[in-house]
């Protein structure tokens, strides 16, 4: 008999107000729509919301930035659906400021850098390819990274995104030759403790209600390679 998977750790508060709630999602906890009554990181928050603040009936929250389950990092909810729309023309119009760390074995080369690709969905497969530019359902897909550290055989490196595409930043590194640790989906052989070696370290979004920056930075796990070295607060 297979050992029962582990439950993901509650999930960190990093930032909350009257508008805004930012937490700190732990790996193989689904952002939303897990089927079956599955537990997700929307209704954990919900959760959270009612018994704080001691809310009669529902809670709304607006889920305005999504993880895939195996990734860790900061997860945006709009406690208002005023704040909601507002969020969610920021990240349409591309002005959110959106930076992961991700762990890739080898010293990837160069250093820093662009990656340029079409993607498109693989429906039956449940996953997303490289496609050739002007296919049916291809869109360009874009980012920046630069190689913080190599150490322990794993290049660390600071992705900036460009473009939002679903599994982009995965899929761009795998056909690269640089699989995210822990992805066997695109390629990784290696293993990772939990979930893969993606996090969604920063986002900056300009506040709902008064316009002003607020960050949001959400540390990694601590089983992370070079976590005490390269992955303080």
């Amino acid at each position: 008999m297979s050992p029962a998977r582990r439950p993901p750790p509650p999930p960190e508060v990093l930032h909350e107000d009257n508008h805004l709630l930012a937490l700190n999602k732990p790996a193989m906890l689904p952002t939303m729509g897990a089927p079956g009554g599955v537990e997700t990181l929307l209704t954990v928050a919900k959760a959270y919301i009612k018994e704080k603040h001691q809310k009669p009936g529902n809670v709304y929250l607006g889920v305005v930035s999504r993880l895939d389950a195996p990734v860790t990092g900061v997860v945006l909810f709009a406690r208002t659906s005023k704040a909601a729309r507002r969020l969610t023309e920021q990240f349409r119009a591309g002005s959110v400021e959106k930076t992961y760390w991700a762990l890739v074995e080898s010293p990837i080369e160069p250093a820093k850098g662009e990656l340029v690709d079409w993607i498109a969905p693989d429906k039956r497969h449940r996953r997303v390819r490289i496609a050739g530019a002007g296919l049916p359902g291809a869109k360009e897909a874009r980012l920046r990274y630069r190689r913080v550290a190599f150490r322990r055989g794993f290049s660390l490196l600071e992705i900036g995104l460009i473009t939002g595409r679903k599994h982009q930043i995965r899929v761009q590194l795998a056909h690269h030759g640089y699989p995210i640790v822990g992805d066997r989906k695109y390629g990784s052989p290696a293993p990772f403790p939990l979930g893969i070696a993606l996090h969604a370290r920063r986002l900056l979004v300009a506040h709902p209600v008064g316009g002003c920056s607020v960050e949001l930075i959400a540390p990694p796990p601590s089983y992370w390679p070079l976590a005490e070295n390269h992955f303080a607060g």
